[in-house]
C-alpha cells in the first residue's frame, strides 16, 4: 500500500483546510463534546457543510454524495479532527441514511434523505431496550399490524439525545412466532411526535443528560414507515451497525488526542521533569502511538475496499474493537498525566469554595468527565465481546 499522498490529494487538503478555516462557525470553535453545546450547536457545522454539499461524503451521489474517493474522505476526517470539528451527528448521516438509500423504496428516498443532508430533520435510534443490549435479538417491543398501520408497545433505552430527534428508527418484534428471533423483526421509522410516545430523561452521574429512555404506548404508525420487507429488520439492522461501527473507531480523533496527551506531558512535571521523560509514562504513550498507528492502516485499508464497491463487513468489528480500546487508553493516559488537577468529586479540594470554575490549567478540566464517558465506547455499537465473537466467526472461520 503506497501511503504517500498525491499531489492532487495534496492540493485537496489544501481546498478542505481553507474551506474549515473560513466556514466553521466562530460560536462553537473550541467546544467538544464535554462542552456544552445546545442543539443549534450541535447542528451549526452540518448546516453549513449541508449548503456547501458536503454534509454526506460517503454517500453515493445520486444521493447527495460527494464522489470523493476513499482517501479524500479520509483527509477530510483529518481536518476536521485537526479543529475538533463538532461534526454531523451519525443516528442520520452515517447510520439510518444508508439502510434509507440502500433498502427503502423511492418515496421514502425523497422523503427523508434531504432532510438528513441539510440537518433539518433530527435522528436517533432505537435499538437497545433493559434486557435486549449486546444480545439485541430478544428485543421485545412489538409492532402489531392494523390495516394501514402498526401499533407499536414497548420501551427502548439509552437512546442517545432522542429529547431533540424529530424522527426515529426502530426495531420491533413483528412476528413472535418465528423460528429464530432474529427472524421476526423489522425496520420502522416514527416521527418522535406521534402520540404515545414518552421520553424521559437518564440523567448521568455528572448530571448531564445525553441519553434517555423512551417509552411507545400504542403508537400508530403508517405501514409505509416500514423500510424493505416485514421481519427482514435484522439484516437492515446488521447493515447500519457496521457503518456505525466503522465510524466508532475514531482514528482522527485519536491521532489529535495523542499529541494533546504529549503536550500536557511535556508541562506536567514529575519529580522535578516533564512526565513525558518519565520512562514508564513514555512506554505506555509509545505503545498507544504504535497500535493506533496499525489501526489507522487498517482502517484505510477498509476504505480502499469501500471505495472498490466493498462495503463495510466483519472488518468494521476490528476497527470498533481495537477503536474503543485505543480512545479508553487515551483518556485514562490523559487524567493520569494531569493528576489531582483531574480529581471529578468537587469534595476532594481542600477548600471550601464552588467547582464552578476549577484549580489547575485549562487541559485538566474535562479530563476526568471525558475519562468516565469513554467508558461506554466499548458498550455501544454493539459491545466489544459481541464483536470479537463475530470477528472469530466471520474473519477466522472458527
Amino acid at each position: 500500500m503506497n501511503l504517500e499522498f498525491t499531489a492532487e490529494e495534496n492540493a485537496f487538503r489544501d481546498e478542505i483546510r481553507n474551506f474549515i478555516e473560513n466556514n466553521y462557525p466562530k460560536h462553537i470553535e473550541g467546544k467538544g463534546i464535554q462542552d456544552e453545546l445546545s442543539p443549534e450547536d450541535m447542528v451549526a457545522w452540518h448546516k453549513v457543510l449541508g449548503e456547501k454539499g458536503w454534509s454526506v461524503p460517503a454517500w453515493p451521489e445520486q444521493y447527495g454524495g460527494t464522489g470523493w474517493t476513499a482517501t479524500q474522505r479520509y483527509i477530510w476526517g483529518e481536518e476536521n479532527a485537526r479543529v475538533n470539528a463538532v461534526m454531523p451527528l451519525p443516528f442520520g448521516v452515517s447510520m439510518v441514511g444508508p439502510v434509507i438509500y440502500t433498502f427503502g423504496n423511492e418515496e421514502q428516498k425523497a422523503k427523508h434523505l434531504p432532510g438528513i443532508k441539510s440537518a433539518e430533520v433530527w435522528w436517533c435510534q432505537g435499538y437497545s431496550e433493559p434486557g435486549a443490549g449486546s444480545d439485541l435479538a430478544s428485543l421485545k417491543t412489538t409492532a402489531v399490524r392494523d390495516g394501514d398501520d402498526y401499533i407499536i408497545n414497548g420501551q427502548k433505552t439509552w437512546t442517545t439525545l432522542a429529547q431533540h430527534a424529530d424522527w426515529g428508527f426502530f426495531l420491533c418484534r413483528t412476528d413472535p412466532d418465528a423460528p429464530k428471533p432474529q427472524q421476526g423483526i423489522s425496520f420502522i421509522l416514527i416521527d418522535m411526535k406521534t402520540p404515545g410516545i414518552e421520553v424521559r430523561p437518564i440523567k448521568l452521574i455528572d448530571g448531564g443528560y445525553e441519553v434517555n429512555e423512551v417509552w411507545l404506548t400504542d403508537v400508530r404508525v403508517p405501514a409505509e414507515n416500514l423500510i424493505g420487507e416485514e421481519n427482514k429488520g435484522w439484516t437492515y439492522a446488521k447493515f447500519l451497525l457496521a457503518h456505525e461501527r466503522s465510524g466508532i473507531a475514531g482514528v482522527a480523533r485519536s491521532k489529535r488526542g495523542v499529541e494533546k496527551l504529549k503536550d500536557i506531558a511535556k508541562h506536567e512535571l514529575l519529580d522535578g521533569k516533564p512526565l513525558i521523560q518519565d520512562m514508564g509514562f513514555a512506554t505506555k504513550v509509545s505503545q498507544l502511538e504504535i497500535d493506533l498507528a496499525a489501526l489507522e492502516i487498517t482502517e484505510l485499508r477498509t476504505l480502499a475496499g469501500e471505495q472498490a464497491g466493498k462495503g463495510p463487513g466483519p472488518e468494521s468489528s476490528l476497527l470498533k474493537v481495537k477503536g474503543t480500546e485505543i480512545q479508553q487508553r487515551l483518556t485514562e493516559l490523559t487524567l493520569e498525566a494531569v493528576g489531582i488537577y483531574g480529581t471529578p468529586d468537587a469534595d476532594s479540594f481542600p477548600d471550601d469554595g464552588s467547582n464552578d470554575f476549577p484549580i489547575g490549567p485549562d487541559y485538566a478540566h474535562h479530563a476526568a468527565a471525558t475519562y468516565f464517558n469513554m467508558r461506554k465506547t466499548s458498550i455501544y455499537g454493539g459491545s466489544n465481546e459481541i464483536q470479537r465473537n463475530i470477528i472469530t466467526k466471520m474473519i477466522l472461520g472458527l
